[in-house]
């Protein structure tokens, strides 16, 4: 077994960063939404992210895989990690509100234990896993709304979507742990972007057509901030206080991130969520918290 590692105050602050950066990348994929398509604003991140992961490449002369088993595996990560869930998040970003859709984000973990559970000896589901899995689902029941599954429409859409994009987020990271192990992490994350850069390309140019690139300068911005921040600056930082803190404390920023965007989303859109939303992630919370207290050690 593994043992528990100890937080330092260095781990916790780039912890922390690392959920203030990705709670604040939801209201910038809105603010981008609100003037270009949904496989533009995905293309653009992917794209900008890619190119500034390579130049890292570059300046630390790390070595880039030749091997077409590898690329294969780029290509499998870049649809699982980039591609799916980006797409299907930012389309469902547009019909619910930026909080809640990090609260659901945050079954990414939950998801990640029963598919780890699935796929790899070593995970194997125990019982208080398997409570904190059940308080998970739970929770992000809650904050969907009991009573909205016995109704569907557009927002409950974009809900499944949501969640849609959190499996493939933890495939995504059983993919990782079973095909790229060995590699530098910063060379895996750039190869995965490059594939999905190559996935979306096409798939823009077939639903959105050529995009303009004269766009209004918030635009800009926000591109600027959930590509070059959210995705290849939070890439770095990811790596980082993985060495640090370990995985099971890593799992902890998913409890950071949906306060951040929900307050995001409350200032600068006026977004109101409902009681059941704070409730739903208060569980949601609870069950992160056993399963990171019940998962194998780094």
């Amino acid at each position: 077994m593994e043992t528990q590692k100890h937080l330092s105050p260095r781990a916790w602050a780039e912890l922390l960063l690392l959920g203030l950066i990705w709670g604040a990348s939801f209201i910038s994929i809105r603010v981008a939404l609100d003037t270009i398509p949904v496989m533009t604003s995905v293309l653009h991140r992917v794209f900008w992210a890619m190119l500034a992961l390579w130049l890292v490449v570059w300046v630390k002369r790390l070595n880039v895989p030749r091997s077409p088993r590898i690329w294969g595996a780029f290509l499998v990560m870049g649809l699982l990690n980039n591609a799916v869930p980006f797409s299907l998040m930012a389309w469902g970003q547009l019909y619910i509100e930026t909080g809640l859709t990090s609260i659901l984000n945050a079954a990414t973990a939950v998801f990640g234990v029963l598919i780890a559970a699935i796929f790899f000896k070593d995970e194997r589901l125990t019982p208080a896993r398997g409570i904190g899995v059940g308080l998970g689902f739970l929770g992000v029941a809650m904050a969907i709304g009991l009573q909205n599954f016995t109704t569907f429409n557009l927002q409950s859409a974009a809900q499944l979507a949501i969640l849609a994009g959190t499996v493939s987020y933890a495939l995504a990271s059983a993919w990782a742990r079973a095909n790229l192990t060995g590699l530098s992490p910063i060379v895996a994350a750039a190869g995965m972007l490059t594939a999905s850069t190559l996935l979306m390309l096409p798939i823009t140019l077939m639903i959105d057509g050529i995009s303009s690139l004269n766009l209004p300068a918030i635009t800009w911005a926000a591109i600027a901030y959930y590509a070059l921040f959210a995705t290849a600056g939070a890439y770095l930082l990811y790596y980082r206080v993985l060495a640090m803190a370990g995985a099971g404390n890593l799992m902890l920023v998913t409890l950071i991130i949906p306060p951040v965007a929900i307050i995001l989303g409350a200032v600068l859109r006026n977004e109101a969520l409902p009681p059941q939303a704070f409730l739903g992630f208060a569980v949601l919370a609870i069950g992160l918290v056993i399963l990171n207290r019940a998962r194998p050690r780094d």
